[in-house]
């Protein structure tokens, strides 16, 4: 199979999506002929017209509201936010409307919106557009939230988002953007609501997300050469949670560490830690639920700075050996 960047799978899903679906469109700031923040929409308007790909003022919170009241005529906007930082400026159109519209009309109106939107640390763009705040809109109901690690993945899990009749917020970390991996060229979707065991393991399960995918493989890799098996488990999307997945993870392998990016205290792992605990797998649990997340800092702009403010291999590795450290009483 053919060798994809994850850019150019999120841009090909959208193509193909626009092309069979007359209701299809894209709008965003700059994403017409300088081609978006990071180039995904590079080439589109060319390729599909101004009047699929349509440029905008700068003003999240002028166009979160078209995209909703596009999505509620009949639409199925793609909304690109430059930086997921930005949904700051557009928390009222999304939280207060499209979240809540369908439920508060007895279902008559739908919101089928799909909001892209960069997000994370790591390329040294400081504390306003290197956020991580996914638990932000994974707590409010009437709203789903992607986070694809693969370019395999996001471009099955956007078909799968632009289908779906709900809003869905789709967070893509900038460093995946130029990683690559296979994928088909014809248009697959993949469900929501469905994890990926990424790695088989026997002594311990790692739960993480986004760009945590790609560390906690390789301190597995690292790991397994002193004789810890690790098994590392991609939800994909954290709202709907496939719980199931992970807990029957858990139940094997006895132990769990939550890796996110995000800051630790009050992040979407602590959701994670949580389900494990109160579901049947906390009977199974040999040591507590290791969390490990971002400091409680603002990301910094030196780049030696905004590592530490993150968890890298090696401290997923320091977890992994804590968590299979005996507990005594």
């Amino acid at each position: 199979m053919r060798e994809i960047t994850y850019a150019e799978a999120i841009k090909e899903a959208m193509i193909q999506e626009i092309r069979v679906n007359e209701d299809v469109f894209i709008l965003g700031e700059d994403i017409g002929i300088y081609g978006g923040a990071f180039g995904v929409t590079n080439g589109m308007i060319e390729e599909l017209g101004a009047d699929k790909v349509i440029s905008t003022p700068i003003s999240e919170i002028a166009i979160s509201g078209v995209a909703v009241g596009a999505a509620l005529t009949g639409m199925r906007p793609i909304l690109e936010l430059q930086f997921s930082d930005f949904i700051t400026c557009a928390m009222d159109q999304i939280v207060n409307q499209a979240a809540k519209i369908r439920y508060m009309n007895g279902g008559k109106g739908n919101v089928p919106l799909v909001i892209r939107t960069p997000g994370g640390s790591g390329a040294g763009f400081a504390a306003q557009h290197s956020q991580s705040l996914e638990a932000w809109l994974a707590h409010i109901p009437g709203l789903k939230v992607v986070q694809p690690s693969t370019p395999y993945d996001a471009k099955g899990l956007f078909k799968a988002a632009l289908d779906d009749n709900n809003p869905v917020i789709f967070f893509e970390h900038k460093l995946l953007y130029n990683t690559k991996g296979e994928v088909p060229e014809e248009s697959f979707s993949i469900p929501l609501g469905k994890a990926e065991i990424k790695r088989e393991g026997s002594d311990v399960t790692i739960v993480a997300t986004s760009i945590m995918v790609q560390r906690a493989l390789q301190a597995a890799e690292q790991l397994a050469k002193e004789g810890i098996s690790v098994e590392v488990i991609d939800p994909r999307t954290l709202v709907p949670l496939d719980i199931e997945t992970i807990v029957e993870s858990v139940k094997k392998t006895n132990r769990a560490v939550v890796v996110y990016e995000a800051v630790q205290r009050g992040g979407y792992g602590a959701e994670i830690a949580s389900v494990i605990n109160e579901s049947e797998a906390f009977d199974y649990l040999d040591a507590p639920v290791t969390r490990l997340g971002g400091k409680a800092v603002p990301i910094p702009y030196n780049m030696n700075l905004e590592k530490k403010a993150v968890p890298q291999v090696d401290d997923i590795i320091k977890a992994v050996k804590s968590s299979l450290v005996p507990v005594t009483n």
